[in-house]
Formats: structure tokens, sequence, C-alpha cells
């Protein structure tokens, strides 16, 4: 087996037990600006199966930012580090619904024409506006993140 070797983190994120190839999906979602190291691991093998890490240092999540991870890779984790610690271990879930973080592509939609936060109601496989009722497929959320 080969073992892997990546320099810990001092402060900062780690997301673990990511869905397998969706590391760039996510970091892309995150907006990241890139003023501190980010390190990625994608498709390496775990117990569980394949998965993706992610590794940003300095970079606390804000609440959502871990909502957006829930819609794309619910049931991940989510490492606070502190000097080299986890100081807090979170399983990432589904969000209820998502407020403000999702556009609607129904062009039609209040949202897109008047100053009203966006609303959608988090289904299995899909959101829904809970203004106009259109449905994005989880596979074509990643477009839609503010």
């Amino acid at each position: 087996m080969n073992e892997r070797k990546v320099k810990p983190i001092e402060n900062g994120t780690v997301l673990d037990h990511l869905p397998a190839k969706s590391a760039l999906q996510i970091l892309k979602v995150l907006d990241l600006d890139f003023d501190s190291p980010v390190e990625i691991i994608i498709n390496v093998n775990s117990k569980a199966g394949k998965k993706d890490i992610i590794f940003i240092e300095d970079k606390d999540l804000t609440q959502k930012e871990v909502e957006k991870i829930g819609l794309l890779a619910e049931g991940s984790t989510w490492n606070t580090i502190k000097n080299q610690k986890v100081v807090k271990k979170e399983k990432i879930n589904l969000p209820l619904e998502a407020e403000n973080i999702i556009n609607c592509p129904n062009q039609k939609c209040i949202t897109n024409y008047e100053e009203i936060p966006t609303k959608f109601a988090v289904l299995k496989d899909s959101v829904s506006c809970e203004y106009c009722n259109k449905a994005i497929s989880t596979k074509e959320l990643s477009k839609h993140f503010k």
C-alpha cells in the first residue's frame, strides 16, 4: 500500500470523507480567495471506499459555507484545527432549507427581479424554490450557488 504524507496544517479547516472526485467542485462553491494554502487529495482509498480531502490553512468555515458543502457532500466531516490539533469535528448534514445561497434559474422567479433572498426546500435529490417551485437536481446544483 502506498503511504501518502501531507503536512499538517497549523490552524484552519480539514474537510474529510468527501465523495470521491468532489473536491474541485466544493472548492469552486466555497469561492476561496486562495490567500492561504489549500491542499487537496482526490480519489484516495479509505476503509469506506474512495474519498477526497481538502486542507485549508487559516480558514474557518461560515454556516453558509457548511450548508453549501452539505448540499454537495452530505455525511462528510468538518474538522477545525488549532495548533495542529483537531478541536472540533462535526458531520456535515444535508440542510433542511437553503436560504440565500442558491440563485433560482427560473428567469420569471420574483427573486431574480426583486430584492428578496432566495429560499429553497431541500429534498433528497433536488432543491425546490419556495417562490416559483422550480426544482434543481443535486447534479446541477453547483452551477447555481451565489
